[in-house]
């Protein structure tokens, strides 16, 4: 029985050669197929990546074009320092990894040892900083602020600091030329996040990780033409990382620079009016509130009449934008956006919303000549009037008798106002309109209120226009917490005014009653606008009638000057007035200034040599002082400041646009005497700077340090090259060789 073959087990044996078999060739069948995929297949894309691998980037960043106003001058530049930064290629080659130097170089820059250590490790999640975030081969910056002395000691002992150098940098530097801060108008630099490094690698000008882009004004609107683009030299490396050679280079490419519309020296004088306003109104006293203004905050704005191109714009509270240069300290950034310090961060001409009181009231007179009313009737202005249970006072409780319209400008009536637009509500429907025509609202929005002006700046807000549409919507929004409150208190007797409020309103919060129209009427209830708003409602009465679209920039200058791509004014409306209506207007303006609400404060002024028209405003805030408005214009300019909490428009803001136009036109403080030529601007300027052949924007003046050409090529002072016949200093070639040439 033993010979007997057993014919299972073999069969067993059998069945597992073949699986064995079969596994055997599918994996290789597998292998086979994952080789073909990886070198035939996705072999090109792979064999590139190969190729990268023995490929380093080094990034030359580009220099940052300058902001300069409108003969010149730079606002925004850059300073050369010197910048001590050290090769961590060069480093690790040495035997201690570079740790010897890099303590004799803390003993040259009197830092710590361990601090210079810290910039040149590399971050990673586990380093806290400080730590380098860039590129491991590229020159990692120890200091901007090193002394010629410490470069020198650095350039002069080459063997002793390996791997260090010691050159001229270009650094963002905000001049103030003039003593012109304008700091919410230029913005400020930030580093980039790693969301916007990914979002433009597919853009003509990718960011990277070491970038800084502009995060406010100017420095935002504009970074695209200013920030230029960087180079790029390419090293191949071996599997270590040392450096075998040169792969290539792409050199970098300066930013452009921007030409504004502001002039510094108006700035200057605007931002200083506007501080003196707000210190004299601090030391007045408020006969309501029994207490001095607070004069809390303020902005204004000087607009070019026949262009919307702005001159000067300054907000209050300000500070120094030279902060963010190098990278804000906690302290710093703290301090700016501490709510006691009143957010100096905004640009309160574009981004301050307040009711603009009595100044509106030249939207409500077209607004009434446009609904059919009497240009030239009679209307009463008495000390109040009455509708329904509540009683709407004149202003101080004036009483004037029948007045016309254009009186009623110049004396500021508000009973005029309320009379017409009463009426005019009335006719609509009252609370219950069939076809209402709503002429005050409508002609708001075609002064261009409600909406943004478009000016070049980031951050612009609308105001509001409280129509039908917007009393829907805000009630739509706030019914339920409405009608919660009401529930919950409809056995209170005596509600506060809050509480009071949500009762009245949660039934038909969106019935456009008579109370909102007639306030609406003199700038006051729910109405929001801007300075800049204001200032381009009155150019446009100045001007014809033209609505334009507010803006600083005026040209872009390429960086060899070749090419000069002007931004030319754009015409974005116009007011709905006849010329009759236009100049029955500003004859009622120019009476503000010569018998009406402003003749106290422009005395002597010559009003025939220079017609100057002006409204004054003085907006009511719930629990907090008035709001003082003046809104100005000459043929050539318009002029508004409102400041927070600083009384009536006049008394508030009346001297300081005084001296900001004496200033302009060259008219000695309080006479009528004129001297065109000690004018900083008598006449708008139409022209460009002059450009130098290397693209220099050359300034009117040389009122300020060393700068970096917008090629890198040399340095200059704000007047243009560095002469030719200039000789370099020992220490000046070292430290700067040919960036120091003429």
């Amino acid at each position: 029985m033993s010979n007997i073959p057993d014919t299972g087990r073999n069969t067993r044996i059998t069945i597992r050669l073949v699986i064995l078999q079969v596994i055997v060739v599918s994996l290789l069948l597998t292998l086979g197929g994952r080789l073909w995929y990886l070198q035939i297949r996705n072999g090109q894309q792979y064999q590139q990546k190969a190729a990268s691998n023995n490929t380093q980037q080094v990034v030359t960043p580009s220099v940052r074009g300058s902001i300069v106003d409108d003969r010149g001058v730079p606002l925004a530049d850059n300073e050369t320092r010197l910048v001590v930064s050290a090769s961590r290629t060069d480093l690790l080659k040495q035997a201690d990894d570079g740790q010897a130097v890099l303590t004799r170089l803390a003993g040259v820059l009197g830092m710590k040892p361990q601090d210079v250590m810290d910039k040149v490790r590399l971050c990673d999640a586990q380093t806290p900083r400080p730590c380098w975030n860039g590129s491991p081969y590229q020159p990692i910056p120890i200091t901007d602020a090193a002394t010629t002395q410490q470069a020198l000691q650095i350039m002069e002992r080459r063997e002793d600091f390996p791997g260090i150098t010691a050159e001229p940098t270009a650094v963002r530097r905000y001049a103030s030329p003039n003593q012109a801060n304008a700091a919410q108008v230029l913005g400020y630099l930030g580093p980039v996040t790693d969301q916007e490094v990914a979002d433009s690698a597919k853009t003509s000008n990718p960011l990277l990780r070491s970038d800084q882009i502009g995060r406010s004004g100017l420095e935002s609107a504009y970074d695209e033409q200013l920030r230029g683009k960087a180079g790029v030299t390419r090293y191949e490396v071996d599997n270590l990382g040392r450096v075998i050679g040169k792969a290539g280079d792409t050199p970098a490419v300066p930013g452009d620079t921007l030409v504004t519309s502001l002039d510094s020296r108006v700035q200057a004088v605007a931002e200083r009016e506007l501080d003196t306003a707000m210190k004299e109104a601090r030391q007045t006293y408020d006969t309501i509130t029994h207490e001095n203004y607070k004069a809390d905050s303020g902005a204004v704005v000087v607009m070019d009449n026949h262009s919307g191109r702005i001159i000067a714009m300054a907000s209050a509270p300000t500070y120094n934008p030279n902060v963010w240069v190098g990278g804000i300290s906690a302290k710093d950034y703290k301090a700016l956006t501490d709510a006691k310090s009143n957010y100096p961060l905004l640009n309160r001409a574009i981004q301050g919303q307040s009711a603009p009181g009595s100044t509106f009231k030249v939207v409500s007179t077209s607004a009434a000549v446009n609904a059919g009313y009497d240009i030239n009737g009679a209307y009463p202005c008495t000390q109040s009037m009455t509708i329904g249970d509540r009683v709407f006072k004149n202003f101080e409780g004036e009483s004037f008798g029948d007045i016309s319209l254009e009186r009623a400008l110049e004396v500021s009536c508000d009973t005029v106002f309320y009379g017409i637009s009463y009426d005019q509500w009335q006719k609509d429907g009252g609370t219950d309109p069939k076809h209402p025509k709503d002429w005050f609202y409508k002609t708001a929005h075609q002064f261009g209120l409600g909406a943004k002006t478009g000016v070049d700046l980031p951050g612009e807000v609308t105001g509001r226009v409280p129509d039908r549409q917007w009393k829907k919507d805000f009630w739509d929004a706030n019914k339920n917490y409405w009608c919660a409150t009401a529930k919950a208190h409809k056995k209170d007797k005596n509600p506060p005014l809050g509480i009071a409020i949500a009762i009245e309103n949660c039934p038909d919060g969106y019935v456009l009653r008579a109370g909102d129209s007639v306030n609406y009427a003199i700038g006051q209830g729910d109405t929001l606008v801007t300075p800049v708003q204001m200032a381009r409602v009155y150019a446009a009465l100045a001007n014809g009638g033209t609505l334009y679209e507010p803006t600083l920039g005026k040209a872009v200058v390429s960086p060899d000057g070749k090419t000069i791509t002007p931004i030319k004014p754009k015409v974005t409306g116009h007011l709905p007035d006849t010329p009759k209506t236009l100049a029955y207007i500003n004859k009622a303006l120019a009476g503000v200034i010569t018998d009406g609400t402003a003749a106290w404060k422009f005395g002597g002024w010559p009003q025939d040599k220079i017609p100057l028209h002006a409204k004054t405003g003085t907006a009511e805030v719930a629990g907090k002082q008035t709001t003082s408005w003046l809104d100005t214009y000459t043929k050539d300019y318009t002029v508004v400041m409102t400041i927070s909490q600083a009384g009536t428009g006049s008394g508030g803001a009346g001297t300081a646009i005084r001296r900001i136009y004496e200033a302009m036109y060259g008219i000695t403080p309080d006479t009528p005497q004129i001297d065109p030529k000690k004018g900083l601007m008598p006449t708008p300027v139409a022209t460009l700077p002059k450009v130098n052949p290397d693209g220099v924007v050359v300034p009117a003046s040389y009122d300020v340090p060393l700068l970096v050409s917008p090629t890198g090529s040399h340095t200059a002072d704000a007047g243009g090259p560095v002469p030719a016949a200039l000789t370099p200093t020992r220490t000046e070639r070292l430290l700067y060789g040919r960036k120091y040439a003429a």
